[in-house]
């Protein structure tokens, strides 16, 4: 005699739609976030002597290095711009993003252990990160604002009106590094590889990115990749508007708008579509 199949009463499954980020309920888990946020910050410099003042140490020896090697010794140009100034811009401006980037990257394998015991919107990882990131972001920024004051004092940078769009720009950072995180930190459940070649691959990015050198710079074939690059809008327009120096245009801006709303909507759909199965994997 067979026994009867069994039936289950009960099905428990997500019901959010892929294109969902669900910003309403990681509002509710604010004090969440700012654990996360603070845990991250606090982090970052437990045990260590000079503590925050590495914030102002990273991107003062980055620069000077910048102005030695390809200042100086390749002697790439700074669209007139005094080269303390123009590098800096480069390296605070990419710093955040490299740090978002990387550290969003690592949502899911990062923290899988606390996935797996309590359940909160998962979003708020990655959203703790680029927070947290903005944080330090703000402190090399006024540094910069320190040199930016003087040399526009000395009558060198001549500032615009752009300079309003700056909490534009680093929204469109943010958006970019979340986007794309989002997108790295789905794969390395499956393929745990990708962390080693995302280091990689974010080292040979800055230099496809305009850091050490202006988009005036480039002519032909290299100038019209560099229009598809996202974070070219964004590094001209900023230096655009603070240093008055610049080959930019909004039309620059608009198309590293466009692709960053594109990899932000796939990293969402990537994101939520993993997040439903990935403890099974991971």
């Amino acid at each position: 005699m067979t026994e009867p199949q069994q039936q289950w009463t009960e099905t428990i499954e997500s019901h959010h739609s892929v294109f969902e980020l669900k910003l309403g309920e990681v509002w509710r888990y604010k004090d969440l976030v700012y654990m996360f946020v603070k845990r991250d910050f606090v982090s970052s410099f437990k045990q260590t002597i000079l503590g925050p003042v590495w914030f102002f140490i990273n991107p003062i020896f980055t620069t000077l290095v910048y102005i030695l090697v390809f200042g100086n010794l390749a002697k790439l140009p700074t669209d007139g711009a005094p080269k303390i100034l123009f590098y800096l811009v480069g390296v605070t401006l990419w710093n955040y993003f490299s740090s978002c980037l990387t550290g969003t990257s690592s949502t899911f394998t990062g923290n899988a252990s606390i996935f797996g015991k309590v359940y909160f919107p998962r979003l708020v990882t990655p959203i703790s990160v680029v927070i947290s990131n903005l944080m330090k972001f703000g402190v090399q920024f006024l540094l910069f604002l320190c040199f930016f004051f003087y040399y526009w004092y000395q009558g060198e940078v001549h500032p615009n009106l752009w300079i309003l769009a700056t909490p534009f720009l680093i929204l469109l950072m943010a958006a970019f590094a979340l986007g794309a995180g989002m997108i790295f930190s789905a794969m390395t459940t499956k393929y745990r590889d990708l962390n080693m070649l995302l280091g990689f691959g974010v080292s040979l990015y800055m230099y496809a990115t305009p850091v050490i050198y202006p988009v005036s710079a480039l002519s032909g074939i290299w100038k019209k990749l560099a229009m598809g690059n996202p974070l070219t809008g964004i590094f001209e327009c900023f230096k655009y508007g603070w240093l008055g120096k610049g080959d930019f245009s909004a039309l620059m801006l608009g198309i590293s708008t466009l692709i960053i709303f594109i990899i932000l909507a796939m990293g969402t759909i990537i994101f939520n579509k993993v997040e439903k199965s990935f403890m099974d994997t991971v």
